[in-house]
């Protein structure tokens, strides 16, 4: 058993939690989360949730869920022995579970291992000529739209394009996909939600039906005629693991192609558009950006701690336990807030601030096993593009403020005018 952090010992009032939990989906909640982050910090470190399970706020103690080995991410199996079969046996939501992010060990150990070190140093060296060519394309796009309209939408343009040119380019899928593919991803995430409508469940269904007629279709095509990219190389190994067994072996990469490519756009392009909206916001921060480069990285790792592409995260105790002085039964849910983790105050100070220089502590990235195998290529695509933002542009400015999809768990930014 374990024990972090402390608990207030206040009564909850239901409703005031649920209330908290609207306005974060809210149009007010999405442009600006902080005042509901800093709440439901006001009622604990664990904060127990309307429908079940406990809504967890403080830093340390959502790392210590996030690393603790008594917990577990929701697999298939938790899902079975769920009450609720409409939402959790969902077709959306059980295809989705059998992705990296839903395998508990020894399944998830044995699908890490053959991805091995995906984005290491040697991947992302072959990588950043590719990046770097793919993100001076878009921006280019963008300046020329800003010099003949005065304008340009940064999201269309750049940051949902970047993302996926970049792992399309990786997979070697061609360009005439890529709409497809951003189209079923933005539709396929609703099913993540903490409480999906029945109409949400069925738009993340037909999502679901279109990735797998374009993935398996596309793994087909790849065993047909292999070559060497990645895909290729994930069939070759897999058909090692499952001798005779090609079915199995294709089904395996589809759940990996799936996971990988879904899971790499909608975060990193959140990421990319919040770079430029807190930096842009700004003159005199983007200008001091300009003149001091070499803090280019830190200003991304602010962008992460102070507004995380996921809001909230989710796992099981493994066993009963005590988390924060609160009693954990196994198998229930704890979800975890990175948002507020963030900003909690006890971890970084004047977490309000968005200052380049802080040198904080975030865990957008997850922690412990499931740790984001793509957090390295994220880096490298923000990287990219604001030291070319930065070059392009003395002054890259928001006409006005983002808008954001409804949502609690993904954010998403939907729309970031700029000019110059």
């Amino acid at each position: 058993m374990t024990a972090v952090g402390d608990t207030t010992g206040t009564t909850l009032d239901r409703r005031a939690v649920i209330s908290l939990l609207r306005r974060l989906r809210s149009p007010e909640g999405q442009s600006n989360p902080q005042p509901v982050w800093h709440q439901l910090r006001a009622l604990g470190d664990v904060v127990p949730a309307p429908w079940g399970g406990y809504l967890v706020t403080g830093y340390d103690v959502c790392s210590e869920v996030l690393r603790g080995r008594n917990w577990l991410v929701p697999d298939l199996a938790w899902q079975a022995r769920q009450p609720n079969a409409e939402r959790w046996q969902a077709p959306a939501t059980q295809a989705v579970s059998r992705g990296l992010f839903r395998l508990n060990a020894p399944v998830h150990t044995s699908q890490r291992r053959a991805l091995g070190n995906l984005f290491g140093r040697t991947t992302l060296d072959a990588l950043a000529p590719l990046v770097a060519a793919q993100t001076k394309r878009v921006v280019d796009e963008l300046a020329e739209r800003i010099c003949r309209d005065g304008e340009a939408d940064f999201v269309p343009i750049v940051s949902d394009r970047l993302p996926v040119l970049t792992v399309g380019e990786w997979l070697d899928v061609p360009a005439r996909h890529h709409a497809h593919i951003l189209d079923f991803t933005h539709r396929q995430v609703h099913l993540q939600e903490l409480l999906p409508t029945k109409s949400e469940l069925a738009v993340s269904a037909q999502a679901t039906a279109d990735m797998r007629e374009f993935f398996t279709g596309l793994i087909r095509e790849r065993r047909a005629d292999p070559g060497s990219n990645v895909i290729s190389g994930w069939i070759r190994y897999w058909d090692e693991q499952f001798p005779g067994d090609p079915a199995a072996a294709d089904e395996t990469v589809y759940d990996l192609t799936m996971f990988i490519t879904t899971a790499s756009l909608e975060t990193t392009a959140t990421l990319l558009a919040n770079v430029v909206w807190l930096l842009g916001r700004s003159e005199e921060q983007w200008q001091w950006l300009w003149r001091n480069p070499e803090h280019i990285d830190d200003a991304i790792e602010e962008a992460l701690r102070y507004d995380p592409p996921i809001h909230v995260n989710t796992r099981i105790a493994a066993d009963d336990t005590v988390l924060a002085g609160t009693p954990i039964a196994k198998d229930e849910m704890v979800h975890v807030m990175y948002g507020a983790a963030a900003h909690d105050p006890r971890r970084n100070e004047n977490p309000e601030c968005f200052d380049i220089l802080r040198n904080g502590a975030h865990m957008t990235f997850g922690g412990g096993a499931h740790y984001c195998v793509g957090a390295a290529l994220a880096r490298l695509e923000a990287r990219t593009l604001l030291t070319e933002l930065l070059g392009r542009f003395r002054a890259l400015r928001p006409v006005s403020a983002p808008t954001y999809a409804p949502r609690m768990v993904f954010r998403r930014v939907t729309s970031l005018k700029v000019t110059t």
